[in-house]
């Protein structure tokens, strides 16, 4: 018999026993679908990771200042309040692996317009700062030189905080008011959404660093150049590890640490934080599809048993078949194509359960899921070759038999 009358053959040996066919095509349908919905939520889960990598900007580190103890009582990382303007400076002009070294302060307030208010989080910031976060606008313009120097009372500011004061208005050219300081808004910041933490990215505003302190948040802070934080964006291609090591050197001689004393600053490097993030959901993926693949390989089992159960039932059809002419490689043939045919129509079924199966999760638990051919051609894969797998042993066993003996058997 030639693929084609074998598979009809087949086709017709499945339909004769429906029930039974379906049964032992559940194992199957349920793991593909179960792999196709795991993968999904896997790759969910890693989209979810890329795009908070990509909304905190790459190649990033962020240096902080770092513990004191003050009336005895310690102090946890920020309270010691090292860090200055200059220090962004030096690392800018001295460390050849960092592409901008942006110095910011970061205070609340309340910020009035009109008869809306709203109290959100307003950061002194410089132009690389924009640069370093990859954080472009959506309308209007950055801050001019001239603003910078002259502590020009202008502001940018996120969506979220656009739509609590100004709702469908445009705010460009509008005035707020920041802890009573008449402000001009001149360009609105393009949306980033939620951080890693959960923390709205989008409300906040940006004013002049020079600004922030010398109107807004103190004079003492503008007479000290003191800065809360510095974003450190290293440039494509260069070592992170190396850029971190030679600005910890600068900055331990900037603050004259002597040798064995700890650092009064600390490093953040999100970009390894965000990675060791994205290979966890990586691997956790992984580990979703292997528990998933037991299911496949349940049902792999159950066809191979449902198989046997067919060859003992048809052992007198085998004797005929081999009786008028059938060599035993037809009679392989013909129940491995129904072990495949078997595992087939299971797959097919269970890339529907599958692609169902991510639908809900992610409607129903909010999870975020990401279909995937690759997953579905995996399945499927997976499929055919359990099919293969479990499927050859009862059809050479058929083939193996002698027509004289079949044709005895009761």
């Amino acid at each position: 018999m030639n693929l084609l009358a074998t598979l009809r053959v087949a086709l017709n040996a499945l339909h004769v026993n429906k029930l039974r066919s379906m049964l032992t095509m559940l194992g199957i349908i349920i793991g593909v679908g179960a792999v196709i919905t795991m993968i999904a939520v896997g790759h969910g889960a890693q989209a979810r990771v890329e795009e908070q990598i990509k909304s905190l900007g790459s190649n990033l580190m962020i240096i902080i200042p770092g513990s004191t103890t003050a009336s005895g009582v310690r102090l946890g990382s920020g309270a010691n309040q090292n860090l200055t303007e200059d220090d962004a400076i030096a690392i800018a002009r001295e460390v050849p692996e960092v592409q901008v070294a942006a110095p910011s302060t970061r205070n609340t307030g309340q910020v009035v317009a009109a008869n809306a208010n709203w109290a959100t989080q307003i950061h002194g910031v410089t132009p690389d700062y924009f640069e370093a976060r990859e954080w472009p606008l959506a309308s209007g313009r950055m801050f001019e030189q001239a603003e910078m120097s002259g502590s020009a009372k202008v502001a940018v500011i996120g969506q979220t905080v656009a739509t609590q004061l100004f709702g469908d208005m445009d705010p460009l050219d509008q005035s707020i008011r920041i802890r009573n300081v008449p402000v001009t808004i001149v360009g609105v910041l393009d949306r980033k959404g939620q951080s890693m933490m959960g923390q709205d990215q989008d409300d906040v505003i940006m004013v002049p660093l020079s600004t922030a302190r010398n109107r807004l948040f103190g004079n003492t802070q503008g007479k000290l150049r003191r800065v809360g934080t510095i974003q450190v964006k290293v440039s494509e291609g260069a070592s992170m590890k190396d850029a971190e090591d030679k600005i910890r050197e600068l900055m331990r001689q900037r603050q004259r640490t002597q040798q064995g004393q700890d650092d009064a600053f600390t490093i953040r490097n999100l970009t390894e934080i965000l990675q060791a993030q994205e290979a966890s959901s990586r691997v956790m993926t992984l580990l979703l599809a292997a528990v998933a693949s037991v299911s496949l390989l349940v049902g792999g089992i159950g066809i191979m048993n449902i198989m046997l159960v067919s060859v003992t039932e048809r052992t007198r059809e085998i004797g005929l078949r081999m009786a008028v002419g059938a060599r035993g490689s037809d009679i392989l043939r013909q129940f491995l194509v129904e072990a495949v045919t078997l595992s087939m129509i299971g797959g097919l079924i269970g890339i529907i359960l599958g692609v169902a199966g991510s639908y809900l999760v992610g409607h129903f638990a909010g999870w975020a899921t990401r279909l995937s051919p690759q997953s579905i051609v995996l399945a499927v894969g997976f499929a055919a070759a359990i099919g293969i797998f479990f499927g050859y042993y009862p059809a050479r066993k058929a083939s193996k038999l002698l027509p004289i003996q079949a044709l005895r058997y009761e």
